[in-house]
């Protein structure tokens, strides 16, 4: 047996504004609310990322963070479109690699990728092309 990821759960000052930004950024649409927090949405198949209010002060790099791989446009369209929705650049210590580091409008960090990837709820990662898993194969 195995488990499923279901929720994802980010914590933020505004769960509303986190909100805006990610349905505008992923397509996703507010599913529910609350007085904890805002849930989005995008395909059945994916998980439900949850915004919960927390306004205790982010402290030091994003020790998780999403790689968002634009579908529509290059890297640097996309990168450009994230930062009119309310992203800025950071800069951790990258140097010369092929993602962009931005910040969403709580401050954690994300990648926008180079390669272009198909919309929900159309597969991108080839199983078939991945080694086999430790003890399989």
């Amino acid at each position: 047996m195995t488990s499923r990821i279901g929720e994802i759960i980010i914590d933020c000052p505004d769960p509303e504004v986190s909100a805006a930004f990610w349905c505008a950024a992923l397509g996703y649409r507010i599913t529910d609310r609350d007085h904890t927090g805002v849930a989005i949405a995008g395909d059945s198949a994916a998980p439900t990322i949850l915004l919960i209010a927390n306004a205790d002060p982010k402290r030091g790099k994003t020790p998780i963070h999403f790689d968002l791989w634009p579908t529509d446009r290059d890297q640097a369209a996309e990168v450009e479109r994230l930062v009119a929705l309310g992203a800025s650049r950071v800069d951790i210590g990258q140097r010369d690699v092929g993602w962009v580091v931005l910040a969403e409008p709580s401050g954690h960090e994300f990648c926008v990728m180079s390669k272009v990837a198909p919309p929900e709820p159309q597969p991108f990662h080839h199983l078939d092309q991945l080694p086999p898993s430790p003890g399989e194969g």
